[in-house]
């Protein structure tokens, strides 16, 4: 067994092996909206409800989501792959059209094309290698319909459906 550290190609390509949930984290922090594509999203707790992400300490949307106290969890349906590229490119406006967006009542952007959405606020930070691990709060949710969710494996977004069900 080698036990040699692991570089970071390797454990990106590790990685490429594991599905993951799509989602689009937006957020304001009085500056504009901002967000990005995160496929690190996981439940942390039940009560109170809890999610966390990790953020890259070098993202362009970092400093916006890391001094916000709120942020919003868009989940993805498998039709939304272009809104997921969209978020996860840097050097483009991503909440100029064709992106479709609006925002809540407490004024987080929230996209109209989210399957289902969850209105967090920020209850902690640690850093993390090159990361942040931003723990939410969930203070608000609302899920729509039975959208297949939209999934990334292996640098492709894919969609999941009945036809993909395995039984035990």
């Amino acid at each position: 067994m080698n036990l040699d550290p692991v570089d970071a190609a390797t454990f990106r390509a590790a990685f490429r092996r594991h599905p993951a949930g799509v989602v689009v984290v937006t957020a304001d922090a009085g500056d504009g909206p901002a967000g990005l594509t995160a496929t690190s999203l996981a439940s942390v707790s039940l009560e109170p409800p809890m999610v966390s992400f990790a953020l890259a300490s070098g993202a362009s949307t970092a400093p916006t989501l890391l001094s916000a106290s709120t942020f919003v969890v868009n989940l993805l349906a498998d039709e939304h792959a272009a809104v997921a590229q969209r978020f996860a490119t840097t050097g483009v406006d991503r909440f100029a059209p064709p992106t479709r967006w609006t925002r809540l009542p407490t004024g987080e952007p929230l996209l109209l094309d989210a399957a289902s959405w969850l209105r967090c606020e920020t209850a902690q930070r640690v850093p993390v290698g090159d990361h942040t691990l931003l723990v939410g709060r969930v203070l608000e949710a609302r899920v729509d319909g039975d959208a297949a969710p939209l999934v990334y494996h292996d640098r492709r977004y894919h969609g999941l459906g009945d036809h993909t069900a395995l039984e035990p």
